[in-house]
């Protein structure tokens, strides 16, 4: 190949050079047009997260507005509440001086009809006897007035008892008013799924061991739904028998929250009663004690519901509970009298009816409700008016009490339900502090099985080792499990 002249290797080397200068020096004219862009997302990115920032000082402000109004809504609905109460107090006040006040006219009345009728008997003896001393001249006429007078009063009836009717004070069984609920108001983007018929979640909260919690129920008249469960019963085969009070009827489901089936509380083909307890005896068969407008009734009930036996209790208007001592095949039924000073105490029965004895009045009972019976023949019985609970052995001598009122670690505040898990422990429903908690046999306190019910009113032991509770106020009914 023919050599290139030398002019053209020199434009060819120039040229060469300076694309290299070109390169060299526009580069970092381009770098910079690249970099730039960079730089201005990076402080838009920062931008938008410090607007974030300000938007939570903002939220912050705005939670902290709401909860001054939630605060001051809650202040404001106690308030009308109590006014609401004192007016009702005021009123029921009202109504007790004006039945007294007919009560005294109606003996007024009265005294004065009978002093006039012996202001005259007596002045027509007085005047008999003064004349009498004076002499017979008129004796004939002083004859025939007195026999007048007496035969008056002889053919008039004696004065009988005035029938008053003084009032009496029937406090309605609810433990305390609800001022309301505090919830959280849902997401606008999320979804609201439509709960089912049961449902499990972890009771406990944060950390450390978390019981597991089925809930099922609801309030309501139809299947599976409660119209307040006061009591609950576990039989050996697991089936949940919950005393379905104002639907007047016992219904049965699994451990598993399903129905199995119900049967009315019949005392008779035409009459009904609300159930207040149940417990099962050592065959299967169901003891359930309530009442009708004016009676009080014991009844025993078939695993299907048909009435096997039944006897009639004294009526004192207030709850009962119900236990079986199976050793010995006593029934045991709580009773309270009085209206102003309430007295309680547990009636034990035969079967039939004949009353045995009685346990308690002698602790000075107030409200016993519910009542168990453990492994050795113990009586545990809860006093919602003392805020105790009650220990007797098999032949109701006292052992000894505990609890007391108030919120702290091992006081209790309206107990009611009571059972006994496997290892002897006493488990009560705690209900006016809104929680369920354990006892060793001696009273002593051992833990919160739960905090998150608002009035845990009946409690039951299954034989799997599960704890069944009910709920007054959710009308529901929950099974712990790993308690």
């Amino acid at each position: 190949m023919a050599t290139a002249p030398s002019n053209l290797r020199t434009q060819f080397k120039t040229e060469l050079t300076c694309g290299i200068c070109l390169e060299l020096f526009t580069r970092p004219k381009e770098t910079s047009l690249t970099i730039q862009p960079l730089i201005n997302e990076g402080r838009n990115i920062m931008e938008s997260y410090l607007s974030f920032l300000r938007s939570l000082r903002e939220e912050e402000k705005n939670l902290d507005e709401k909860k001054k109004q939630t605060d001051s809504s809650i202040i404001q609905a106690y308030n009308q509440m109590v006014e609401k109460l004192i007016k009702r107090r005021d009123h029921l006040l009202a109504e007790l001086d004006e039945n007294h006040t007919k009560n005294l006219l109606r003996i007024q009345i009265e005294r004065e009809t009978v002093l006039a009728d012996i202001n005259e008997l007596s002045a027509a003896c007085d005047q008999a006897e003064q004349e009498l001393q004076q002499g017979l001249e008129e004796f004939f006429i002083l004859q025939t007035t007195l026999k007048d007078v007496v035969g008056k009063y002889r053919q008039k009836a004696t004065p009988t008892p005035v029938q008053t009717q003084p009032a009496v004070f029937q406090p309605t069984d609810t433990p305390v008013p609800v001022l309301g609920h505090v919830m959280a108001q849902s997401l606008p983007s999320a979804p609201i799924l439509a709960a089912p018929a049961s449902s499990i979640e972890y009771a406990a909260r944060g950390t450390g061991h978390q019981p597991q919690k089925m809930t099922f129920g609801g309030e309501g008249s139809e299947t599976g739904q409660f119209m307040d469960p006061c009591s609950v019963t576990v039989s050996d085969e697991g089936v949940v028998i919950v005393a379905d009070y104002r639907n007047q009827r016992i219904q049965g489901f699994t451990l598993q929250g399903t129905f199995i089936g119900q049967f009315p509380t019949v005392v008779s083909e035409e009459q009904k009663m609300g159930p207040n307890d149940v417990a099962m005896d050592g065959k299967g068969n169901l003891w359930v004690v309530g009442g009708t407008l004016n009676s009080d009734f014991a009844v025993q009930y078939s695993k299907q519901g048909r009435v096997l036996r039944k006897f009639d209790l004294q009526t004192s208007g207030w709850v009962r509970g119900v236990a079986v001592d199976t050793t010995r095949n006593h029934i045991l039924i709580t009773h309270t009298t009085g209206d102003w000073c309430p007295q309680g105490e547990v009636q034990v029965f035969r079967p039939d009816g004949t009353l045995v004895g009685t346990v308690g009045r002698q602790q000075g009972m107030e409200h016993p409700q519910y009542i168990t019976v453990d492994g050795e023949g113990n009586i545990l019985v809860s006093d919602w008016g003392n805020n105790c609970v009650y220990v007797y052995n098999e032949d109701g001598q006292f052992l000894f009490q505990f609890g007391g009122e108030g919120s702290g670690t091992g006081q209790l505040n309206s107990p009611r339900g009571i059972c006994i898990d496997r290892a002897a422990n006493i488990i009560v429903a705690d209900m006016r502090n809104s929680r369920v908690e354990m006892f060793d046999k001696t009273g002593k306190f051992l833990k919160h099985i739960t905090t998150d019910m608002k009035g845990p009113r009946a409690v039951a032991m299954a034989t799997q080792g599960q704890i069944v509770i009910t709920d007054y106020y959710d009308n529901k009914v929950s099974i712990f499990q790993n308690f």
